[in-house]
């Protein structure tokens, strides 16, 4: 009998504790990659007028059916959904039945077994609910009935979310969908404010109390183990909440930099037991916004390093997964970002359940793109989002719509419901002691730093619309936000190009022109080079690498940028290497010494000195790379040096048996030379040479030397034989001076010696010559990679030998990355492959900057020609001075100190190179 009686004692106590939990039941599927199938008819566009079968959740457009329509559309689809779904509903004695939809686009009306569920629902972005109990048939099939209407039957949501929104305007069942099942007596939710000096205080929304029960809370760690004693509090039916208090010492803090969560557990019980329990994660922290200060979290001023994410997935819209949201936020990590801002509405909960736990500052938005929510709609969609959203200690701020779109009458409506009572924003408006700018210019910067007030972070900054803004003047705008007594950091526009997969165009990208390729990071993810740049300037152990010379001791400069992170608390490891040749078949390098340094106590805003203690041969490697690693032991970036001259490397080639004395042959226009078994062909017209033939074939070069856009004229074009060399020069005049020297030493790689006098303002500097694009096939250098840069985005490469393949990538409409085209930093050597024959050429500067070919133009390029940096006519250049890129909004001019245009004072400027067609 206690064989029997034992077992059925454990299932009965197991079922009475599932039965004081909330019971979650989908109807729908939880994310974009596990749906479930409901019946679904559409009124209008594709797949329409016939009922067929949808995924749940989905955006219906991503599944064939309706219209697009991008947000600035003039004309609109206005389709609706129909959707029907069959569920069985189990024993449900002495429980309350909820509806709950996460997310749907966007006036929603619910029926349960064709009976109206509650009001119908306007604003896409929120989770709502409805209370069933009373038309949800027990143990029996029951039918959900949904309409989504796509378009708003209230004007103000229209204008706030969809009828001129910069962004893609979708319609659907979007978010999951669920039952949520409670005792009659219950938890409703809850609202925390757990604060940094370990106060503790529980706002609790029971409902249906009876009067004799006792709300009682357990702190927590993760792992269950208990933080304290419980505490409690009697019911009071006078109230609409139970507020229950209590103090921790020292618990620890949640930071962007030290996420530590714990949870809380809530009880609900009477003389006869439990009634109900709810578990709710949070954060100890504080959040103060000092006027005439900064931003402080836990007592410490922070920078938020951020940008603006949209929901956003290519084939499935803003249907979600955790492993999008989970990637994204580690992304963000990787740049060494430490917030984001939801633009231009609230998230997906996971989303900010993974900022909890991962560390991101966050700030929360109502939507209002530009226009606002009328009152009476907008205070419904601001309970609903800060009711679901108050627990997340990422959240630092509720921002009450964007550029405009500010219903300034729901202002105060926010800390009704939040017992933290963060400060509300108005994005791009000096608001609340707050100044956030959007898209500030260089000179903005500076005048604010000196003359504001307000605390200042932009929440909209460094427009990334193709390769331009993003990185480009980052380094110039952040050095002057560390120096503002006021400033509180920003966020770059945007996170991701929102490219969808359209299904009625062959599957092919869509980003509705240039209003949406605007991302750091492509639609799937791909990463830009602005990527890396950001990495870098946003590293918060900061290093501004100086080149090594013979001087160097080992000894480098180094300051902390943490908030709460002592160096002693990271690591650091440098390596030695050696390069292949550039006639190897790799381009690993190969290490020879390795170290990790000694730990380093240096305090947040410290300054101090990283002592490599490098071993007595250094010098005699090619690069010496530095990885400093946080305290998660993730890599906050790897700076890279080179070490010794270009020169050297040219001067190491291996000489190969002179074949045959140097001869020339020579006509009215044409000067040949033929050296080792290869001819070169001079236009004794221009000077410039014209064509190298090999016993193979010819290669295309041609057209060069040429002063980089600036017009010359051959004055004189000599050519002699000297001790066994042949030489070749020719000089040239205009308004800059250009002489130019070709050495030709069998054996040997042709030697182009260069030096030019130029004055006033350029858009690039050097020389350069033609190379049929359609010819080359992929080039090989040592230099910065593999990402190209541009004067205001010189940071984030590292220095190396990189390899890639030929490709005509539009950066923002196509995203084979790393783009083949523009300008490339520090290249000591490269090899250009080709159809032809691949040739080397070795440069003696350090400085040099490669040009490859010419970025294609965009698609829908913009009239400003602000994202599109100039180029020189030549295909190939080799350069002392490059272009700089501007934002969508912003001129590169007006982009700070590296982003203005080049200046050449008169001077003369030499160069050597030398080109390898031997090897």
């Amino acid at each position: 009998m206690k064989k029997i009686l034992l077992p059925l004692l454990l299932i009965l106590v197991c079922l009475d504790v599932f039965s004081q939990e909330t019971i979650v039941k989908y109807l729908s599927g939880t994310d974009k990659d596990h749906t479930v199938p409901w019946d679904f008819y559409c009124t209008g566009g594709r797949k329409s007028g016939v009922w067929t079968k949808i995924a749940v959740p989905s955006n219906w457009e991503l599944q064939g059916f309706g219209s697009y329509n991008y947000g600035h559309d003039k004309v609109k689809s206005n389709e609706q959904g129909l959707y029907k779904h069959d569920f069985f509903a189990g024993n449900l004695t002495g429980k309350k039945v909820y509806i709950v939809f996460e997310g749907s686009m966007t006036d929603t009306k619910v029926t349960i077994n064709g009976k109206l569920a509650g009001p119908v629902h306007q604003g896409s972005f929120y989770q709502f609910k409805y209370d069933i109990t009373g038309l949800i048939k027990p143990n029996a099939q029951n039918l959900l009935e949904v309409t989504v209407d796509k378009t708003s039957a209230n004007s103000s949501v229209n204008d706030a979310e969809r009828r001129n929104s910069d962004f893609w305007v979708f319609g659907g069942i979007y978010r999951p969908v669920y039952l949520e099942i409670v005792p009659e007596t219950f938890i409703d939710r809850m609202a925390v404010n757990a604060k940094a000096d370990g106060s503790f205080r529980l706002d609790v929304y029971a409902q249906n109390l009876k009067g004799d029960e006792l709300i009682e809370a357990q702190v927590q760690n993760l792992n269950g183990q208990n933080v304290g004693k419980p505490f409690n509090a009697k019911a009071n039916l006078a109230a609409d909440h139970i507020e229950l208090q209590a103090n921790f010492a020292k618990p620890l803090l949640w930071s962007a930099e030290f996420p530590n969560l714990y949870q809380v557990v809530v009880t609900v019980k009477n003389k006869t037991g439990i009634i109900h329990r709810v578990k709710q994660k949070f954060g100890f922290r504080t959040v103060e916004l000092r006027t005439n200060d900064g931003l402080y979290v836990n007592g410490a001023k922070i920078m938020m390093k951020g940008s603006d994410r949209h929901s956003f997935w290519p084939e499935t819209g803003r249907t979600l997964s955790h492993g999008v949201h989970l990637m994204d936020v580690k992304l963000m990590k990787e740049m060494n970002m430490n917030a984001v801002r939801m633009s231009h509405y609230p998230p997906d909960r996971d989303f900010l359940d993974v900022c909890d736990s991962l560390g991101i500052y966050v700030l929360d938005e109502l939507t209002g793109w530009q226009a606002k929510y009328d009152t009476v709609v907008g205070r419904k969609l601001v309970k609903e989002l800060v009711v679901r959203d108050v627990n997340h200690p990422s959240i630092l701020f509720w921002d009450n719509g964007n550029e405009g779109g500010f219903n300034r009458g729901l202002d105060n409506d926010y800390a009704l419901y939040d017992p933290q009572k963060r400060t509300v924003i108005h994005p791009w408006e000096k608001f609340n002691g707050t100044d956030t700018k959007h898209y500030p210019d260089y000179n903005y910067m500076v005048n604010a730093a000196a003359n504001g007030q307000e605390v200042f972070f932009p929440t909209e900054f460094m427009h990334g619309l193709y390769d331009g803004g993003a990185a480009a003047g980052l380094d110039d705008f952040w050095a002057q936000m560390i120096k503002h007594p006021h400033g509180a950091g920003g966020f770059i526009w945007a996170f991701l190009d929102e490219a969808v997969i359209r299904t009625d165009k062959n599957n092919t990208y869509d980003s509705d022109g240039n209003h949406a390729p605007d991302g750091i990071v492509g639609p799937h993810r791909e990463k830009e080079g602005s990527f890396y740049a950001i990495k870098e300037i946003w590293s918060p152990v900061y290093i501004n690498p100086q080149p090594i010379d013979a001087g160097f001791d080992g000894k480098i400069a180094v300051e902390n940028r943490y908030a709460f992170t002592n160096l002693n608390q990271c690591s650091f490891k440098w390596k030695l290497v050696k390069f292949p040749s550039a006639q190897s078949k790799t381009t690993a390098a190969i290490v020879t010494a390795t170290g990790l340094l000694k730990t380093i106590e240096l305090k947040p805003g410290g300054k101090g000195t990283l002592n490599l203690t490098l071993p007595a041969s250094w010098k005699k490697n090619d690069a010496l790379y530095l990885t400093a690693y946080g305290p998660d032991k993730q890599e906050l970036f790897t700076w890279s040096w080179a070490i010794g001259a270009p020169a050297d490397i040219a001067g190491k080639i291996a000489s190969s048996p002179a074949k045959s004395a140097i001869k020339t042959t020579e006509t009215d226009k044409l000067l040949t030379i033929k050296c080792d078994g290869i001819s070169y062909d001079f236009d004794k017209v221009t000077g410039y040479i014209q064509k190298v033939r090999k016993p193979a074939g010819a290669i295309s070069l041609s057209g060069g030397p040429v002063l980089a856009g600036v017009s010359t004229q051959l004055k004189q074009f000599t050519h002699k034989a000297d001790a066994g060399k042949y030489i070749v020069e020719a000089d040239y005049q205009g308004v800059s001076s250009l002489h130019v020297t070709w050495t030709f030493v069998s054996g040997r790689p042709v030697k182009l010696e260069y030096q030019y006098a130029q004055q006033g303002d350029a858009d690039f500097m050097g020389i350069t010559f033609n190379y049929p694009e359609e010819k080359i096939t992929g080039m090989k250098w040592l230099g910065r990679g593999p990402y190209r840069v541009w004067k205001n985005r010189l940071k984030g490469q590292q220095f190396g030998i990189w390899h890639k393949a030929y490709n005509n990538t539009i950066t923002g409409e196509t995203w084979g990355y790393p783009e083949f085209k523009g300008y490339h930093a520090e290249v000591n050597w490269v090899t250009i492959e080709n159809k032809e024959s691949p040739f080397t050429v070795y440069a003696a500067d350090k400085n040099t900057y490669l040009q490859m070919l010419h970025p294609a133009r965009e698609k829908d390029a913009l009239s400003n020609n602000n994202v599109e940096p100039a180029f020189p006519e030549g295909s190939i250049g080799f350069l002392n001075a490059i272009a700089p890129i501007g934002t969508k909004f912003q001129p590169a001019k007006v982009m700070g100190p590296q982003s203005q245009t080049n200046h050449a004072s008169g001077d003369k400027i030499s160069g050597i190179l030398w080109f390898d067609f031997i090897h």
